[in-house]
């Protein structure tokens, strides 16, 4: 039995749908009875636990072969990412008790950075838990590709698409979180000793041109990109409603200046199989899909 954290999104549902292809047992963790009745159907077991509850998320986790954990994302978190603390405080004492015999995390690219940024809360995540005594694989994770789900209708109404990663033609280490989820699971299904860090990327690096590309090509239509300036991410953030931008901003430039990649770049990550054309090709269509039932 393998127990799945966050199984109601990209990721998390990406692992579970594997699992079950391979005729792996699993149990979904949710929070929410209803958003389990899909796996329930498909004959996953579902457990009710909110990322708060130390003790559902321990029985949660116990009595499997393995588990597959992830924080919630939190992209406007408090200065001292106190939020992230507590989850991680909840997940690793969850673990330490229940003691699965096998452990995926997932984590991402940059989680090794010392700058401040907002990945620092995975980075906070994968120290907690060094201590674990049993097998336990960090994924770090490139970029999402369908961070670009935001681009979307930009691209369809107006042709622009904003671009926070800059200049234009600088390649980015991006990866589908389907090819993500999938990896995990097949991690998952692995033997091995002690604690170990895989990175994750797709097959080749992306620029901000080639999303404006892949949408040309989903779209039928002309889409170019368009820097944000610098010094209107503060303000734009703040609009969208966000308390404490910083974090995210710091996260950005560690992209736009190169400080966030994995050590050896390209060298020694895995590769996905999901290009950026695959990946902006489904999010067109599921915007459709979505538009069509509203």
């Amino acid at each position: 039995m393998f127990a799945i954290t966050g199984a109601t999104g990209k990721v998390g549902s990406a692992v579970a749908r594997t699992l079950l292809a391979a005729r792996q047992p699993i149990r979904t963790v949710v929070r929410d009875a209803r958003k389990g009745e899909p796996w329930s159907a498909l004959g996953a077991e579902v457990t009710i636990a909110d990322s708060t509850d130390v003790t559902a998320t321990t029985t949660a986790l116990s009595r499997i072969t393995g588990a597959f954990v992830t924080l919630p994302p939190n992209f406007d978190p408090s200065p001292d990412f106190r939020e992230a603390r507590r989850l991680i405080e909840v997940l690793h004492s969850a673990l330490r008790h229940a003691q699965p015999e096998k452990v995926v995390v997932l984590s991402t690219i940059g989680a090794d950075a010392p700058q401040p940024n907002l990945l620092n809360q995975l980075g906070l995540l994968e120290h907690a838990l060094a201590d674990l005594p049993m097998p336990v694989t960090f994924l770090r994770a490139a970029w999402f590709m369908e961070n670009a789900a935001w681009d979307v209708v930009p691209a369809r109404k107006d042709g622009v698409i904003p671009s926070y990663l800059q200049p234009l033609d600088k390649t980015f280490p991006m990866v589908s979180a389907e090819d993500v989820g999938r990896t995990a699971a097949e991690l998952l299904l692995d033997n091995w000793t002690g604690h170990r860090v895989i990175e994750l990327e797709g097959p080749r690096r992306v620029s901000p041109n080639d999303i404006a590309k892949a949408f040309t090509n989903a779209l039928g239509g002309p889409v170019k990109t368009r820097i944000v300036a610098r010094d209107s991410w503060d303000r734009l953030f703040r609009e969208q409603g966000m308390t404490n931008p910083t974090p995210r901003m710091q996260m950005l430039d560690g992209f736009n200046e190169g400080w966030i990649d994995f050590p050896k770049g390209e060298a020694e990550s895995r590769k996905g199989t999901i290009t950026i054309d695959q990946a902006i090709e489904t999010l067109v269509a599921e915007t459709a899909i979505e538009a069509g039932s509203s």
